[in-house]
């Protein structure tokens, strides 16, 4: 196969295992999970130290997204070529118990904590969600460092913070300095900067089978959290498209952008000279491009390479999905 036609891309899972996970990416996603009962992530998408995707079929499999980069970045990455890492991180995740509370770095700031890390803005959207389960975006308006602090040393942070109910459908974008948690009884699709850098600011005075608490990072947390931003609620879509298929932008932001796409018959996806992902929420199908046809079900992460063109998404069933695109800006 030459790597001047690269077809759309489906990666191995790479299955991250936390104790706050369940095995509902199994039940709800279809994803091969062993018997245990901590699947707390796949990693559809990635190109970090921590999990590298690897290709799951065709003439192609077995090579690494790093490899693809450096071999045909102008047929994999279009207009971002001179990236020399993959710019996203892909994720579908289980929250069966409360994630502890936690901030990401930006960009700058991640460099001084780690030369090799990039900062991390994240956006969730909302596959499942239980009656009562909740999520933690933001803090409380007004609330300042030294009450944050004292607050994180006490272990009583939860007057703080703006903590509120989800429903399946929505969509939290949160920024890198955002102090957040997941709540238990929720699946989401995440679209995150291309990082695994995380400081936890509180961790619900939880220990582990010895006995140990988890490390906290207090100066690091207090250090990168915008206490300017105060909450972050669920955003409003922007309408796109009406009718047969329904398409609205959730997030547009410097690091990507996020469309939902639903439809009951067949959809065009406009050319570009840019990579894509679909991540498919419900529903099943196949995507057709000039590259090659992949069929897809609930679950399925697709990389479509810029070099892919006519991308006809042809529905057997009502089909929802997300279309991901990367960086406005390249550095």
């Amino acid at each position: 196969m030459s790597l001047n036609e690269l077809p759309p891309l489906v990666f191995r899972p790479v299955l991250k295992r936390i104790r706050w996970g369940g095995r509902k990416l199994g039940s709800l996603l279809g994803k091969a999970i062993g018997e245990e009962s901590d699947y707390a992530e796949s990693w559809e998408i990635a190109d970090h130290a921590d999990g590298m995707s690897l290709v799951a079929d065709g003439p192609l499999a077995g090579m690494t997204l790093a490899e693809l980069i450096k071999t045909a970045p102008v047929s994999l990455l279009g207009k971002h070529a001179a990236l020399t890492q993959f710019p996203l991180l892909i994720k579908f995740l289980d929250a069966n118990d409360w994630l502890s509370l936690q901030v990401h770095p930006d960009d700058a700031r991640a460099k001084r904590y780690n030369p090799t890390e990039n900062g991390k803005t994240e956006a969730w959207v909302i596959l499942h969600a239980e009656p009562s389960s909740q999520i933690c975006a933001g803090l409380r308006p007004g609330v300042t460092p030294e009450q944050l602090r004292s607050a994180a040393v006490a272990g009583q942070t939860e007057d703080l913070l703006n903590i509120y109910n989800v429903k399946a459908g929505d969509c939290i974008f949160v920024p890198a300095g955002t102090v957040h948690a997941l709540g238990p009884g929720i699946v989401l699709a995440e679209v995150q900067q291309q990082s695994n850098l995380t400081f936890r600011l509180h961790d619900w005075g939880r220990v582990d089978a010895n006995g140990n608490p988890r490390p906290l990072h207090l100066e690091e947390s207090m250090a990168c959290t915008d206490f300017e931003r105060g909450p972050v609620q669920a955003i409003v879509p922007r309408t796109l498209a009406e009718g047969r298929v329904n398409s609205e932008e959730l997030v547009r932001c410097p690091y990507f952008a996020i469309r939902r796409h639903t439809a009951t018959t067949e959809v065009s996806l406009a050319d570009r000279d840019e990579f894509r992902i679909l991540m498919i929420l419900s529903g099943k199908g196949r995507l057709e491009t000039s590259t090659g046809i992949r069929a897809f079900e609930k679950g399925t992460t697709i990389l479509i390479p810029a070099c892919s063109k006519s991308l006809q998404v042809a529905p057997e069933t009502s089909v929802s999905f997300l279309e991901v695109f990367g960086p406005e800006r390249v550095n």
